[in-house]
C-alpha cells in the first residue's frame, strides 16, 4: 500500500473533501472493508506469527511507503508549524500589544500616573492566573468544542487548538512583569525626587515582587522547565503565592486575582482510591468522588504543598466515577506503583485537555504510546465518532493488563496494537499516515512524549492533515 511518488494527497481528493475543506455528507463513513483496505484487519502485533499466516497485517511493508511531499516551502512550513505555532502566536499577540502600549506610555514617562501603570500590572497578572483557572479552561473547551461537525473543517481545526490558550497565560504573565519593571523605574524616580504617589515602602515591595516574578519567568523557560521541572513547579507555586501576598499588602485591586488563584485549593480534599496493580510498570486507580466528562484530567498528590501530578481520567459510559493509569515515569510514579495508596489528595475539579476535541471530527485517528492510551480511552468508549486507534507500547498486555487491553479492543475492534518490545519502534509518521489515508480520517490526535508528539504533529500538518497533541506549556 505504498503511496506512489507524487500521488495526490487523499485530503485533497474531491471525492473525500470538497473545496470548502469539509467532508461531504454523502462521503463514505463506514469502516473500510476487509477486501478494500489493509487496516480493516483487527490485529495485535504481539500475537504469534503462526496466527498471521492467512491474514494481511496493516503494518506489513509500511516502511516502504512513500510519503507525499510536504506543503509550502521549507522556511514557511517551519515558521508556521514549528516556530510560530498557535501557542506562540497567542503569546505574541498579548505581548506585542502590551509592548506597543508600554512604549507609548514610556514616551510620556513624566506625565504618566504610577497608579495607572500599577493597574495594568495587576490586569495582566490577573489575566495570566485566569487562563490557568479550572473553570475558565473548561469554559473555553466547552465553547470551542461545541462547534457542529457539519461546519467546514478549516473552522473546526482552528477551534480544536483551544488547548493552546496557555499562550495567553504566558503572554500576560510576561507582559505583567514588563509593566512592573516600568512601574519600578517610575516609582524609583518619584521617590528620589520626593514627588508623586510612590513611597519608600512602595518601592521596596515593588522590587520584591519583581524579583519573584523574574525568578518565575526564568524557570518557566521551556529549556529550564524540562530540565528542572520540579523546581519550575515549586517556583511557580510558592513564589506565585508570595508575590500575590506581597501585592495584597500594596494594592487592594488584587481581590479577584487572589480568589482565582485560591479557588482550586478550596476544593483540596483527601479522597479514597482503589488501586489495581497492573504490573511493576503500571497501576490503575479507581475513584468515586466525581464523574468527569471525556477528555478530562485530574491533579493528584500525596504531599499537596510540594508536588502535584496530572493524569487523564478514564470514565466509562453509564457508570459513576472514573479510573486512571499511573505508569512508571519518575520517583513519584515508582512510589505509587510499589506501594499503592488507599487515600490521596486531589485539587480543583476535573479539567478538560486535548482529547476533549475528539468529537469535533467525523473520522479520527488516535495515536497513543505507552500510558498515553489513558487520555484516549473515554473517547474510544463513547463511540461518538468512527475512530481508528494506533497504540504502541512494550509488552502491552503484560504492562497494562488484559482488562484494559480487552476493553479497548471491545470498543474499537480494529485497533492497531504494536508491541515495540518484540518489533522495535516503528516509523510513527509513516504508520500514522497509512492509517489516516486508509481510514479516510479528518484528523489525528496523538498522546505521547513531547519529542514524538511534535514529530508526528509536524509530519501530518506539513502535509495538510490536521493533527493535535499536548504542548507541555505548564
Amino acid at each position: 500500500m505504498a503511496t506512489p511518488q507524487g500521488a495526490p494527497n487523499p485530503f485533497k481528493d474531491p471525492s473525500i473533501i470538497n473545496e470548502k475543506g469539509t467532508i461531504p455528507n454523502n462521503a463514505p463513513m463506514s469502516s473500510p472493508s476487509v477486501n478494500g483496505t489493509l487496516v480493516s484487519v483487527p490485529l495485535e502485533k504481539n500475537i504469534e506469527p503462526s496466527a498471521l499466516e492467512n491474514q494481511t497485517s496493516i503494518w506489513a511493508g509500511y516502511e516502504q511507503d512513500v510519503l507525499p511531499p510536504k506543503e509550502h516551502s521549507r522556511w514557511l512550513r517551519n515558521l508556521r508549524h514549528q516556530i510560530m505555532y498557535l501557542y506562540r502566536r497567542l503569546f505574541g499577540i498579548v505581548f506585542v500589544t502590551n509592548l506597543g502600549i508600554l512604549i507609548s506610555v514610556a514616551v510620556n514617562f513624566k506625565t504618566t500616573d504610577t497608579l495607572f501603570i500599577g493597574k495594568v500590572v495587576i490586569g495582566n497578572l490577573f489575566g495570566a492566573i485566569l487562563m490557568r483557572q479550572d473553570y475558565v479552561i473548561d469554559a473555553f473547551f466547552v465553547v470551542c468544542t461545541s462547534i457542529p461537525r457539519s461546519w467546514p473543517l478549516w473552522i473546526r481545526r482552528i477551534a480544536a487548538r483551544v488547548y493552546h490558550i496557555g499562550g495567553l497565560h504566558s503572554g500576560a504573565g510576561a507582559s505583567g512583569t514588563m509593566w512592573l519593571i516600568l512601574f519600578c523605574v517610575k516609582a524609583s524616580v518619584e521617590v528620589a525626587r520626593g514627588e508623586g504617589r510612590a513611597t519608600g515602602a512602595t518601592l521596596v515591595v515593588s522590587y520584591l515582587v519583581l524579583a519573584l516574578l523574574l525568578t518565575i519567568l526564568i524557570f518557566a523557560h521551556p529549556t529550564l522547565r524540562r530540565k528542572f521541572h520540579d523546581n519550575f513547579e515549586a517556583t511557580h507555586r510558592f513564589l506565585g503565592w508570595s508575590a500575590t501576598a506581597v501585592v495584597w499588602a500594596q494594592n487592594l485591586f488584587t481581590f479577584e486575582l487572589s480568589v482565582s488563584l485560591a479557588l482550586p485549593w478550596f476544593r483540596l480534599k483527601k479522597v479514597p482510591v482503589r488501586c489495581e496493580k497492573l504490573s511493576n510498570h503500571a497501576v490503575r486507580m479507581y475513584f468515586d468522588y466525581a464523574t468527569p466528562g471525556a477528555g478530562s484530567f485530574v491533579r493528584l498528590s500525596d504531599a499537596p504543598m510540594t508536588e502535584w501530578h496530572s493524569f487523564a481520567t478514564m470514565p466509562e459510559p453509564g457508570k459513576t466515577g472514573f479510573s486512571l493509569v499511573v505508569s512508571r515515569a519518575g520517583d513519584w510514579t515508582i512510589k505509587m506503583i510499589a506501594k499503592p495508596p488507599t487515600h490521596i489528595w486531589k485539587r480543583g475539579i476535573p479539567t478538560y485537555g486535548v482529547m476533549k476535541i475528539a468529537p469535533m471530527f467525523r473520522r479520527l485517528v488516535v495515536v497513543a504510546t505507552g500510558s498515553g492510551i489513558g487520555p484516549c480511552t473515554a473517547a474510544i468508549m463513547e463511540k461518538k465518532i468512527p475512530i481508528r486507534v494506533l497504540w504502541t507500547a512494550p509488552d502491552v498486555r503484560q504492562t497494562f493488563g488484559d482488562k484494559l487491553v480487552d476493553s479497548i479492543l471491545e470498543a474499537n475492534p480494529e485497533s492497531v496494537i504494536y508491541n515495540t518490545r518484540q518489533h522495535g519502534k516503528p516509523d510513527m509518521v509513516k504508520l500514522t499516515y497509512r492509517l489516516v489515508t486508509e481510514f479516510k480520517a479528518e484528523a489525528v490526535v496523538i498522546i505521547s512524549n513531547q519529542t514524538l508528539t511534535e514529530k508526528v504533529v509536524y509530519g501530518m500538518m506539513s502535509r495538510g492533515i490536521p493533527a493535535f497533541g499536548a504542548i507541555w506549556d505548564s
